[in-house]
């Protein structure tokens, strides 16, 4: 089973979502000239901007609430199983390319969040939406955003979590020694975070951003200080693991050896991952931020590409790198390469800290995961749905704890591919407004206007908004 899906999923990226994910990421810099650069420092201005209680006199979800929620799915195993697997399959090339998608990836992202915020809907206690909800709105193709919604469901919601529990569950058993087909122990592990995982999931929403918004910076400030640690142990080596990767990614030995393609099409792959631009799920939570104008959002959601791939899928990849250049008499994968790596760089403590970080990275991102899977169920059916979708988390959680490496992953890979297409079919012909958008934006900026405010009578040519009266728009702060 694992060969075929292997051979499936090879095929599908190779010929059709790599050349479309590049394509129209190339077209959206143009579009927008060069949002990801030209706007790179008001990224760190939207980020920390506050909302203001909305019309109900509730505390609604900030910019960085929403960007937590995202980052707790972006920031997980796809940083630290990922590129480990990025680099053993497809070479040192590989982080090469990952940063190439990252840098071209990050316009899609700000379209498609962008996107969302303009047509996302009022939820009980926040706002909802995402791609499944521009899709009908947007573009009228009801159909579209259900199967967009069912398909994001079955990929973050059970297939992606899977990955996350089983990394927990690698790591876990590598920093104790146990060995990795000893049963009993990742029973117990699977059981014990089916049990966490209930606690939060059946919390709500509100539950699930202070989880998130506790977790992720101590996480990923934990993993930095580890990873920046063996950087300036090893800072001498970095110009040359620098030149390896570039060289790896476009060398003539790597052509003759028809390493090439494999380090692109793992470099891609695991880069989408990770940072999860055009795939559609970051959407998701931009949308219940409640921001004055959309392209705040657009351009929050951006910034955590960079965070990604650029920062933490760095250090990663150095780490590994400074360890075993040449990963020469290498037979581990994913997570305990990173683990071992870090052992050879630090000692052995460090492998038991990061299966604690691992811990935090990878529970973080079910939670991330869940939300998604919880807004695309009510747009489906509603919230009747909700008890059903949070048993099948939990027995998916539970699965990939005890699951195979190649299984969880071949899963995750093949949903990831057909969840992309989905969304950048729809995210084609929306860019224009995204990018109208922006220019209404930037063009307050110039004015002079610190936090430019967005309401529908600004661009009445568009079509079933259902938000952003001047009573959606939260007071200034």
């Amino acid at each position: 089973m694992d060969a075929a899906l292997a051979d499936i999923t090879d095929g599908l990226w190779t010929y059709l979502l790599i050349p479309v994910v590049v394509l129209l990421g190339l077209f959206f810099t143009i579009q927008s000239k060069g949002v990801q650069f030209r706007m790179f420092p008001e990224m760190f201005r939207a980020v920390v901007r506050k909302s203001a209680p909305d019309r109900e006199g509730g505390k609604p979800v900030s910019s960085f609430g929403a960007f937590t929620i995202s980052a707790a799915a972006r920031v997980g195993t796809g940083n630290v199983a990922g590129v480990a697997a990025a680099i053993t399959l497809g070479g040192p090339g590989a982080v090469f390319w990952m940063w190439v998608m990252a840098v071209i990836g990050a316009a899609s992202a700000f379209a498609e969040s962008t996107l969302a915020q303009l047509y996302k809907v009022r939820d009980k206690d926040s706002f909802r939406g995402g791609p499944a909800y521009y899709m009908k709105f947007g573009l009228n193709a009801k159909w579209m955003g259900m199967t967009f919604a069912a398909v994001i469901t079955l990929t973050f919601a059970l297939a992606f979590n899977s990955v996350q529990a089983n990394t927990i569950t690698a790591t876990m058993m590598s920093a104790f020694d146990i060995p990795a087909d000893s049963a009993t122990p990742s029973i117990i592990i699977g059981l014990a975070l089916v049990a966490l995982t209930a606690l939060v999931v059946y919390g709500g929403v509100t539950r699930l951003v202070s989880v998130t918004t506790m977790l992720v910076p101590v996480m990923a400030i934990a993993y930095l200080l580890l990873g920046t640690v063996v950087v300036i142990i090893n800072i001498h080596n970095l110009p040359t693991v620098i030149t390896q990767i570039v060289s790896s990614a476009f060398g003539l030995q790597e052509m003759a050896a028809g390493g090439l393609g494999a380090a692109i099409m793992q470099g891609v792959r695991r880069g989408l991952f990770s940072n999860e631009a055009g795939l559609g799920s970051a959407p998701n939570a931009g949308a219940a931020a409640s921001v004055r104008h959309p392209v705040n959002q657009g351009l929050v959601q951006a910034l955590g590409v960079f965070f990604d791939t650029i920062l933490v899928c760095s250090i990663t990849a150095f780490t590994i790198l400074f360890a075993n250049p040449t990963l020469a008499g290498n037979d581990q994968t994913g997570a305990t390469l990173t683990q071992s790596a870090l052992v050879t760089n630090l000692g052995s403590w460090a492998g038991v800290a990061l299966a604690m970080v691992i811990f935090m990275l990878a529970f973080s991102s079910v939670l991330g995961n869940y939300y998604y899977g919880e807004s695309n169920v009510e747009f489906l059916i509603g919230r009747k749905g909700l008890p059903a979708l949070r048993v099948l988390v939990l027995i998916a959680v539970f699965v990939g704890a005890v699951g195979s490496f190649a299984t969880v992953w071949a899963v995750a890979d093949l949903m990831m591919a057909l969840l992309a297409l989905i969304n950048l079919a729809a995210l084609a012909p929306l860019s224009k407004t995204a990018f109208k958008l922006l220019a209404d934006y930037v063009a307050q900026r110039k004015a002079g206007v610190e936090d430019p405010v967005f309401t529908k009578d600004r661009m009445p040519e568009l079509r079933n908004v259902q938000v952003w009266d001047n009573a959606d728009v939260p007071a200034k702060n």
